[in-house]
């Protein structure tokens, strides 16, 4: 887990951590923050162990590190955060010894881990490529805003979550 250690110790995203802490200051919780991003992590890990699909430990929290790392930009500006995170990504992947091929599918999974369609897609494999690119970022994120959905649906952006829940 090297490469994540020089993500998290990368000026940049320090930076980034920084700005989107001080764009939800307002916020009272669901803060797109370190504790998000390990939450998010450790669920997609979980998720690839029992659904048995052979992705590294530094894709995935590569992936969920940096999948809201732009969130500060949709503030700002309007810009969907998946989409400023990915712009954002592929510096920090490449500073880290990320290769072409690994940088590609992480950047493709932020890029598109809102993507309603992949979350309603059943054909549960290979989660990083083809359509269901984002597949276990997008399921790690709903499940983590389940977690927290003690608090008002609305402040935390999760109108999208229409699916009934279920336990396999």
């Amino acid at each position: 887990m090297q490469r994540i250690n020089e993500i998290l110790n990368q000026d940049s995203y320090r930076e980034y951590l920084k700005r989107n802490e001080e764009a939800e200051r307002e916020r009272k919780f669901c803060h797109h923050d370190m504790g998000h991003f390990l939450d998010v992590a450790r669920i997609a890990s979980i998720i690839n162990l029992e659904e048995d699909y052979g992705l590294s430990g530094e894709l995935i929290y590569a992936a969920a590190l940096l999948h809201d790392i732009g969130r500060w930009q949709q503030y700002e500006d309007g810009t969907p955060h998946e989409k400023a995170s990915a712009v954002l990504a592929p510096d920090n992947l490449v500073k880290c010894g990320f290769n072409k091929e690994e940088s590609e599918l992480i950047v493709t999974a932020i890029s598109r881990h809102r993507d309603s369609a992949i979350k309603e897609d059943k054909d549960l494999n290979n989660p990083f490529r083809g359509p269901n690119n984002n597949r276990i970022l997008s399921l790690s994120e709903d499940t983590n805003l389940i977690l927290y959905s003690k608090y008002p649906i609305k402040e935390c952006y999760i109108k999208y979550l229409k699916r009934p829940l279920e336990i396999d």
